[in-house]
């Protein structure tokens, strides 16, 4: 597995992967361009590209990271299916948990259990679960460093419309 740590407007992000795809990205929070290398002759163009998109995403010009791929290996495949669906919920746009578990077909509960797994996500941004939302339009759940905070700040970015608090 290899890792790169890089800035964005956002602070410093990792992103890891092998050969399959990748195996994390996250965002640390941290504004410090410490253990940030540039990047190396050795890193795939595929790995660039992800970062190049994942700068210019949190500097505010939304990507579509649908096709990045992805090494499913580590997560359930409850998780996974979740994570498919919602990727299909383009920049700004939001759904609520209880609509993606009702497109999953999950029963009661469901919302719950489609939270649990985007709260597990590996793959923040790639895997856009700042999009999920409460039913009433709220701003719930975000394990990124900021919390809700980077979760609407990543929604104001792509221009989402959100609920005055």
């Amino acid at each position: 597995m290899h890792t790169q740590h890089f800035l964005t407007a956002l602070g410093r992000a990792t992103i890891s992967w092998n050969e399959k795809g990748l195996t994390r990205f996250t965002l640390t929070g941290e504004k410090s361009a410490s253990r940030c290398a540039a990047a190396t002759a050795t890193q795939p163009p595929r790995i660039a590209a992800v970062i190049a998109s994942a700068q210019d995403h949190l500097a505010g010009q939304p990507h579509d990271f649908s096709d990045v791929a992805l090494d499913w290996s580590q997560v359930t495949a409850f998780q996974k299916r979740v994570y498919l669906a919602a990727q299909e919920v383009k920049a700004g746009l939001t759904t609520s948990y209880g609509a993606l578990a009702r497109q999953l077909g999950l029963g009661a509960g469901g919302a719950r259990a489609v939270g649990a797994a985007l709260g597990a996500n590996p793959w923040l941004l790639i895997v856009p679960c700042h999009r999920v939302i409460a039913a009433d339009g709220q701003l719930t759940g975000f394990s990124a460093p900021g919390g809700i905070r980077t979760k609407a700040r990543l929604l104001a970015l792509e221009g989402a419309e959100l609920l005055a608090a």
